[in-house]
């Protein structure tokens, strides 16, 4: 469906360098980066606004390197929108198929049926700029989406939507990408990555540094780097050690781990997502199967939307997430003693530790 084949693109001082990577036709890709990292840059070279300094870009088995960019089929929602405001948000959505030179008739059928699926019917004689931002992104969804682009480009799409409609929006995304919509979606936020995309990509100081499944991305990221963006804040520097009874890991400060097989080298680093460092019960059944069983004490307890972090001092500092149903969830405070269970499973080793 699109091709990315080692592109480069110099801007000043930064440079986006040898991009590659495959989007199939429905696929819902998110790729995450830092403001800076090259994400806008990368949405303009695809859909032709600059052009890359070398690589290729194949969409639907042609060439679109070179292509104009009203020829590409491919459409981008702006992080601003990019809405005209003098205009209704009609004419807004109406635009594109104007330049088209559609007839009157399908103009009309068209605004009125995406308005219809962006929810949007009741506000198509207001101008675009007495909208709300939740309804301004819709619009300018709506206007992209009329033209049915067969690759549809989203610039941060959510970072100018108050957080009581995210999921509005998220859900709509859904909707479009289950009709059949491939999508490529950039952003600095990974929560929105685990709600939309089928694949994931990490971007950082114009360089591609994995792209998988989130689970792939998420659960075994490549380097330091992308396991601190996608959330993980407990890291270990350790020596491993083999003997008769298998792989240990020891920090400097004396925290030992049983790890799982694997070609260790003799040092590196350990990580383990907050979720997976597990607050137990001395006599609870599943202490035995965690393996790792760790004595520590609270340091903080901080509220999130997901539940509360647990801030623990095990002799190295670990961050343990526990959801508000969980039984630990309202009664621990600071000074608390706590056991920890990790299972091995859920050490990841960072083969690369930039």
């Amino acid at each position: 469906m699109l091709e990315v084949i080692n592109i480069s693109k110099r801007l000043g001082m930064f440079r986006m360098e040898s991009i590659s990577f495959r989007v199939e036709r429905g696929e819902y890709l998110v790729i995450l980066g830092r403001s800076g990292s090259g994400k806008t840059q990368l949405l303009e070279n695809l859909a032709g606004l600059t052009t890359p300094d070398s690589g290729t870009l194949i969409h639907n088995d042609e060439d679109i390197t070179l292509m104009p960019a009203q020829k590409r089929d491919i459409g981008m929602v702006f992080q601003d929108f990019a809405l005209f405001p003098h205009m209704t948000t009609y004419d807004n959505i109406a635009y594109p198929l104007r330049i088209r030179g559609e007839t009157a008739l399908k103009i009309e059928g068209g605004v009125k049926e995406i308005a219809g699926r962006m929810n949007i019917s009741s506000l198509l004689k207001r101008k675009t700029e007495t909208l709300s931002g939740g309804e301004r992104q819709r619009a300018a969804l709506a206007r992209t989406v009329v033209t049915s682009p067969s690759l549809l480009l989203l610039d941060e799409p959510l970072a100018s939507v108050d957080a009581s409609l995210k999921d509005d929006i998220i859900r709509l995304l859904r909707s479009l990408n289950r009709e059949g919509q491939t999508i490529i979606h950039v952003t600095h936020d990974y929560s929105e990555a685990l709600a939309l995309a089928t694949r994931t990509g990490v971007l950082h100081n114009g360089r591609l540094i994995q792209i998988g499944t989130p689970s792939e991305v998420f659960d075994r990221p490549v380097n330091r780097f992308v396991a601190r963006y996608t959330g993980i804040k407990n890291f270990f520097r350790v020596s491993f050690t083999n003997n008769a009874s298998g792989w240990s890991a020891t920090t400097s400060r004396g925290l030992k781990f049983i790890v799982d097989n694997n070609d260790y080298t003799s040092e590196g680093i350990l990580v383990v997502r907050n979720g997976n460092v597990r607050l137990i019960e001395k006599d609870d059944g599943g202490a035995a199967e965690a393996m790792n069983i760790i004595e520590a004490s609270v340091i903080d307890v901080i509220m999130t939307p997901a539940g509360r972090e647990i801030e623990l001092d095990a002799g190295e500092t670990m961050v343990a997430l526990v959801t508000a149903a969980d039984r630990f969830a309202g009664t621990l405070k600071r000074g608390d003693p706590v056991t920890v269970g990790i299972s091995p499973s859920d050490l990841i080793w960072l083969r690369n530790n930039n």
